[in-house]
């Protein structure tokens, strides 16, 4: 069914109910890493043992993203959103009461870990409902909620300095609980769409596209939260700054990353395609990231980690702007898929960290092999540009496609 860009007229609620979801949800999704230092002092942990547990619940959303993909199509962004809210009080609550050994909070953070998947809620919720002329600065802003490290890095430290990290997941049940109610009462699906066939939902594995999507927002998405998890734990280590001030430097970055993401989608929509602007970012990441890997005294350090996180924030909004057109039969399959794949990116990035560190006693080891990555994702976006016909949406199509077929696609809606 063909559905123009008429049957979109907006919906601001809804762009802000998903923004909500997806900020309160990427909070959650970092507060482990934002207590990592009181934790980790805690229960005496090494330092891989530091990195698994920051990364741990960006498993847990990684894995989760997949499947609520195919839930959200099958039941609506909607419905799967308010699920969403009332699990995430029941790792919040285990944390609060038995989180007192590292086996019991990798259990936590697996659980936690859930609320990375509002991803393949937000973003489709609020795609639905506008034209794909505006599909980079609407997904821009629903996914600025990865704002919500800074919530979590601003406030997590404090708090725990006043009552106990124990008390500091007691604490966020509260927002949880009032966001679920501001979700209910913005969100609205879309009901002018027809609903997705079922059957389309697994021939998007067979494009080959979706898995180049895959390895690209592995690097800057995964960049992205993995760095916002680990930063506090690295600040302490390398610059042994207390907890807070760590705390205060990573949602920094944060802010950094996250207000410059609708920026991404909106460069994206003037300069002719996400994948354009991705060209020039990744070798500027791998650049930045071997740069980090000098170990050079904290101000210079942090303003690399900021123009780092700047870069990936950027690039994570220009993927975006593509995804929904290039996709937008399936976008819910699409970005529950690419989402997994970004967090799988955020969960490697503080394991290699603090694995490197203990083998090595350096974080040097580690960001030069997150650089060479980068590189190498620079390489292969290069040869697949060159082997298709332009810089725009069409070149990560197949050649075959006719630009009719190419036109249809961008205003399909799933």
């Amino acid at each position: 069914m063909h559905v123009t860009s008429t049957s979109r007229p907006g919906h601001a609620p809804t762009v802000f109910a998903s923004f909500l979801h997806f900020d309160l949800s990427f909070m959650l999704w970092v507060l482990i890493g934002a207590l990592g230092v009181y934790i980790s002092k805690d229960l005496n942990l090494q330092p891989a043992q530091k990195g698994l547990l920051v990364a741990i619940p960006i498993l847990g959303g990684s894995i989760m993203r997949f499947p609520m993909g195919f839930l959200v199509n099958r039941f609506g962004a909607k419905r799967m959103g308010a699920a969403m809210f009332m699990f995430y009080l029941l790792p919040l609550f285990l944390g609060w009461r038995f989180g007192h050994n590292m086996s019991n909070m990798v259990g936590v953070g697996f659980l936690l870990g859930i609320s990375g998947a509002s991803f393949a809620v937000s973003l489709p919720l609020a795609s639905r409902w506008y034209p794909p002329e505006k599909q980079g600065l609407v997904m821009g802003i629903a996914a600025a909620g990865n704002s919500g490290t800074v919530i979590a890095n601003l406030l997590a430290p404090p708090l725990a300095n006043i009552y106990g990290w124990h008390n500091v997941l007691a604490l966020a049940m509260l927002p949880t609980m009032a966001g679920l109610l501001i979700f209910l009462l913005c969100a609205k699906e879309n009901p002018n769409l027809p609903k997705p066939a079922r059957e389309k939902s697994t021939e998007i594995l067979a494009a080959a596209d979706l898995w180049w999507f895959c390895l690209f927002y592995s690097i800057t998405f995964g960049g992205f939260v993995g760095l916002s998890s680990f930063l506090p734990i690295f600040f302490r280590d390398q610059f042994h700054v207390s907890p807070t001030n760590a705390g205060y430097l990573t949602a920094l970055a944060a802010v950094v990353g996250s207000s410059i993401r609708p920026l991404g989608g909106y460069l994206a929509d003037k300069v002719g395609g996400g994948v354009r602007v991705l060209m020039y970012l990744l070798p500027g990441i791998g650049i930045l990231y071997m740069l980090i890997a000098f170990s050079f005294p904290l101000p210079a350090t942090l303003g690399l980690i900021l123009a780092t996180m700047g870069c990936l924030g950027l690039g994570n909004g220009a993927i975006f702007q593509v995804v929904p057109q290039r996709f937008s039969e399936r976008i819910s399959v699409a970005t529950g898929i690419i989402g997994a794949f970004g967090g799988l990116g955020g969960f490697f990035l503080p394991t290699l960290l603090g694995g490197m560190k203990q083998l090595t006693a350096s974080f040097t080891s580690g960001f030069l092999s997150i650089a060479a990555l980068s590189v190498a994702a620079t390489f292969h976006l290069f040869v697949l540009m060159r082997s298709r016909s332009g810089w725009k949406v069409s070149f990560l199509l197949p050649q075959s496609m006719e630009s009719t077929e190419v036109s249809r696609r961008a205003a399909a809606i799933s």
